[in-house]
């Protein structure tokens, strides 16, 4: 059994944060408990144990541990040291710009790369197997060239300062009105 009844009561809108986080998380690929326990030390406005986690979230203390490994691994949490407790201690990265940079570095670092990679492959060997259809070889290609571009893409978006980021972001589609192949109808 990975749960554990009697935990803390937290407020509505923090459980309710937190059980969507888990749910988000479950929808990429991400242990739900992983994610749960982001979102409450995301919100946390101290940094936790992994007791302190545990019967805040009713888990059971292995469960907590391996996913904050987890936490620690995708660089979204760091321990914390607190003066005359030898416990370690956890904090969530609070600036939300990092949170998503960070996610979107691993993702790609988990998906894109290998995707790249593997479509490459895929790309050599047809061209040097005269079975492959022209058709399979064009798309092959196509899919490369796309996975490449979008890769290109994130790469040059982290380097973009956050002002101009930001403000990039909220022109949207406008953007598409300053380039000089004119307005989309």
């Amino acid at each position: 059994m990975t749960e554990i009844t009697g935990k803390k009561k937290l407020p509505a809108a923090v459980e309710r944060f937190i059980l969507h986080w888990g749910d988000m998380g479950d929808e990429w690929g991400v242990n739900r408990s992983v994610s749960q326990i982001h979102g409450l030390l995301y919100l946390a406005e101290a940094p936790m144990t992994a007791e302190d986690i545990a019967d805040t979230l009713g888990m059971a203390r292995s469960n907590v541990s391996n996913s904050l490994k987890e936490l620690l691994a995708w660089n979204l949490i760091r321990r914390v040291p607190i003066l005359g407790d030898r416990r370690d201690h956890y904090e969530a990265e609070t600036d939300v710009w990092e949170v998503a940079a960070r996610i979107a570095a691993r993702r790609k670092e988990r998906e894109i790369d290998p995707a790249i990679a593997a479509l490459q492959a895929c790309v050599s060997d047809a061209a040097d197997d005269p079975t492959i259809s022209p058709v399979a070889s064009k798309r092959l290609k196509e899919m490369l060239a796309f996975t490449e571009l979008a890769d290109h893409w994130f790469m040059q978006m982290l380097k973009v300062p956050r002002p101009r980021l930001v403000a990039l972001m909220r022109l949207g589609e406008k953007v598409a009105n300053l380039l000089p192949l004119g307005k989309a109808k």
